[in-house]
């Protein structure tokens, strides 16, 4: 099947397989005469595996070692569950900072009146952090 069936198929756009072939995650697809790629059903079943390793949140330097693991028969399976749990990891501490700039966004929203005033704690308070990291790069130059 051409590029353009093959991401039908497996749900991973065109452009994405290009990259992915480019990268070396996915090997270069077989040619046909006419010079366009041509992919088989194992092709596919690749990359929908990578999309789905995607939807998970892993990224691509962790999908090729999925992928390597995936396809090892000798593997053991306490590596890929190390790479799950590691990534699980992660995405909670990632949510506990996106948790703490959501109650701040919520706070300062709180503060201002949103009317006609051009006072606004929002920017204020933007401003300040602005200062702090001046401030900070000042000191760590000096």
């Amino acid at each position: 099947m051409n590029i353009g069936q093959a991401a039908k198929a497996s749900g991973v756009s065109q452009r994405m397989i290009r990259h992915y072939e480019a990268i070396g995650l996915i090997p270069k697809a077989t040619r046909r005469d006419s010079g366009y790629r041509d992919y088989d059903e194992r092709e596919v079943h690749m990359l929908r595996f990578i999309g789905r390793a995607r939807d998970l949140g892993f990224p691509i330097s962790e999908i090729g070692q999925l992928v390597a693991l995936w396809q090892d028969g000798d593997r053991a399976s306490g590596e890929v569950k190390a790479l799950a749990l590691a990534r699980a990891a992660e995405m909670e501490r990632k949510e506990h900072e996106l948790r703490a700039m959501r109650k701040s966004l919520e706070d300062l929203a709180r503060r201002c009146a949103g009317g006609d005033r051009p006072d606004c704690p929002i920017l204020d308070d933007l401003a300040i952090g602005v200062e702090h990291v001046s401030l900070r790069c000042v000191k760590e130059k000096g």
